[in-house]
């Protein structure tokens, strides 16, 4: 009998599944002014999705930059967490680090979004501070 412990899906690995689909919610908001219009009168053009995407302006553009950017944050937060686990962080720690980035990176697609620059701004940094705090968690 195999007495070691089995791993389990933490709070911060579900945290890491978010934030991996938030750049899905964030194509989905870009894309959603061109659904139900037909390709000749401006509707989404799935032959051409980033030819379309170029030429959006406005919630449209900011949300397919704000996926770009949740795409671009994402390998840092993963790596973040692995690392925190494999060193043996404090999973209380973790975990409520985990869900505080999760909470500024759907804040900041909602200040992107919403044309609100500098929240924007100061929410990005506040997620790049909680996601280096979550690097270093583990750390002795």
């Amino acid at each position: 009998m195999n007495s070691t412990p089995l791993a389990h899906f933490t709070v911060a690995y579900w945290c890491v599944f978010v934030a991996a689909m938030l750049p899905l919610v964030c194509s989905v908001v870009a894309k959603r002014a061109g659904f139900g219009k037909r390709r000749a009168d401006g509707g989404y053009d799935n032959h051409e999705p980033r030819a379309w995407l170029a030429r959006q302006a406005g919630a449209s553009a900011r949300a397919n930059a704000a996926q770009a950017n949740s795409f671009e944050a994402l390998p840092l937060f993963m790596g973040a967490v692995i690392i925190a686990h494999q060193l043996g962080a404090g999973q209380a720690a973790l975990d409520m680090l985990a869900v505080l980035y999760v909470l500024l990176r759907v804040l900041y697609i909602v200040a992107y979004v919403a044309d609100r620059p500098l929240v924007r701004s100061i929410v990005w940094g506040g997620a790049m501070v909680v996601n280096i705090a979550v690097f270093f968690l583990g750390y002795r």
